[in-house]
């Protein structure tokens, strides 16, 4: 039935201006805005929109992931961006908050961390990307 579908997903932010300026200028995506909604368009050719929303609850599960081929360099320019990295004891992450699940049979090394209104996002190994 969509298997042509142009599909999309999307999340709310409290604040689309934060949202455009951390997707846009910190993590560089092409972001563009209109009547309040942003879209992100992705490396994959797919897009994300992101909208403000009155109460806004950040999700407490990964809504977006960042694929990439050297997940110790995308850590280290997170953080060099000032984007603060989450650590979750359960998880077993090492001194750079990366948790080394292809050691640990656990999936691809992975790391957590935050948008401006909360939502959780990740940066993940995949030597594809």
């Amino acid at each position: 039935m969509f298997k042509d579908s142009p599909a999309f997903s999307g999340y709310s932010v409290d604040d689309v201006n934060k949202a455009k300026h951390f997707y846009g200028d910190t993590l560089g995506l092409k972001v563009e805005g209109d009547h309040g909604i942003l879209t992100m368009h992705l490396g994959t050719g797919g897009t994300v929109i992101l909208y403000a929303k009155e109460g806004h609850e950040p999700a407490n599960f990964t809504v977006l992931n960042f694929p990439v081929d050297d997940i110790d360099k995308a850590v280290e320019q997170l953080k060099a961006a000032g984007v603060k990295l989450e650590h979750y004891e359960d998880f077993h992450q090492d001194d750079k908050d990366i948790m080394r699940g292809i050691n640990a049979g656990m999936g691809p090394d992975i790391a957590w961390f935050k948008d401006p209104a909360g939502n959780i996002l990740s940066v993940l190994h995949n030597p594809k990307a």
